[in-house]
């Protein structure tokens, strides 16, 4: 199947929530070299980017769906921005979900815009990252 402006609008919603650690903060800080106090201790907030771990999740469902037969092996991360409501703090426990927003065709090649929003489990807005996917549906 190829992609098609049917598809926008689709949820994926990532399987259950995510309860962020201070330990989890601190060793995503510690992995892209951010030494950042603010990243460590009791009332630790997380680097802007850790907002993707969270929205992975998501990001899983929508590639595993089967009526878009998508293949990892095709796919190229093209663009991603982050806009934030409040930081994402120790003790949160945030839910995301993935909403299919754009497609378009360039030759062989699919454009997958996504909109992964991050809320509390209460509701509460916290983030909203927008991505851009690539497909190569071509033989190879």
């Amino acid at each position: 199947m190829t992609i098609d402006a049917t598809m926008v609008g689709r949820e994926y919603a990532a399987a259950g929530s995510y309860q962020v650690g201070r330990e989890k903060i601190r060793e995503f800080a510690d992995a892209i070299g951010d030494g950042n106090p603010a990243y460590r201790g009791d009332d630790a907030i997380a680097p802007p980017t850790f907002a993707f771990v969270i929205g992975s999740r998501a990001l899983e469902q929508l590639l595993n769906d089967a009526e878009l037969g998508l293949r990892l092996d095709r796919i190229v991360h093209g663009a991603q921005k982050f806009a934030y409501t409040r930081p994402i703090k120790a003790g949160d426990e945030i839910a995301a979900t993935a909403t299919i927003t754009t497609v378009r065709k360039a030759g062989p090649v699919e454009v997958i815009m996504y909109e992964t929003t991050l809320t509390t489990v209460a509701g509460e807005p916290i983030a909203t990252a927008t991505s851009t996917l690539s497909h190569n549906r071509a033989d190879a």
